[in-house]
């Protein structure tokens, strides 16, 4: 390869760039502060409670590409006792809302399944807000192996 005036800059101007990235440069996962800040959003500042929320996720993903996830909130779906909307969090994501469920009387009960992407081990965290105001959340821990290796 030549060195020209071009090419010198292109590669003075890329070292640049990654003395000021501090030389980390990798994916970007999500602090759990950020998952904090986002739930307390969801939330409208509520402190979630436990119970009602029933979160099914595997405990090894051998695949973090799919992993199944389900949520069911124990309501009666009318009422007070209605649930608005369901989210759901991967603490460990460079976005950590995963997915949103809304509900209405007419959807009949609380359930959602989706499948997720999770890039390592991490935290499910769903979080369901009923129509009176409280909220309530269950976490699940998925440990995402390679190739099909627990760990």
């Amino acid at each position: 390869m030549q060195l020209t005036r071009r090419n010198v800059l292109g590669l003075s101007v890329g070292a640049a760039a990654f003395t000021l990235a501090g030389g980390r440069i990798g994916p970007a996962n999500a602090a759990t502060d950020a998952t904090q800040k986002a739930i307390m959003d969801f939330t409208g500042g509520t402190a979630p409670g436990e119970g009602k929320v029933t979160l099914t996720a595997p405990e090894i993903a051998e695949n973090g590409n799919t992993v199944p996830v389900s949520v069911s909130v124990d309501s009666a779906m009318a009422g007070d006792d209605l649930v608005e909307s369901i989210i759901v969090f991967a603490d460990g994501n460079p976005n950590p809302a995963v997915a949103t469920f809304h509900f209405t009387e007419m959807s009949g009960a609380a359930l959602a399944t989706t499948r997720i992407r999770l890039a390592k081990t991490q935290d499910v965290i769903a979080v369901a807000k009923m129509k009176d105001g409280s909220v309530f959340m269950d976490t699940k821990q998925v440990k995402v192996t390679i190739g099909g290796c627990g760990g």
